[in-house]
């Protein structure tokens, strides 16, 4: 990142959009937009977000897979298939 750069003020990409645009489109580098002096939007190009979501969302995949497969370690709070039953015959009134 170059500071001086990838960080404009909102009155400088109002002046710029399209230049600007132009730049994260080439440089694949974040634009930080400040009000002011502080950060307070992110503009990025569309092929790097798509990609910063994906990692995002295997990210998540994986930290639920893992967690799930946690589980199996912990075998005392699983119920026998007799208490799933009890459970549900409880649950919807059947004898």
């Amino acid at each position: 990142m170059k500071i001086t750069r990838d960080i404009q003020t909102v009155t400088q990409f109002k002046q710029n959009a399209s230049k600007l645009v132009e730049q994260v489109q080439k440089t694949k580098q974040p634009l930080i937009l400040t009000i002011n002096g502080k950060p307070a939007v992110v503009l990025q190009d569309a092929e790097s977000y798509e990609a910063m979501a994906a990692r995002r969302e295997y990210d998540l995949t994986v930290a639920a897979i893992n967690e799930a497969m946690a589980d199996f370690d912990n075998r005392e709070n699983w119920l026998t298939h007799e208490e799933v039953f009890a459970e549900l015959r409880e649950r919807n009134e059947i004898k």
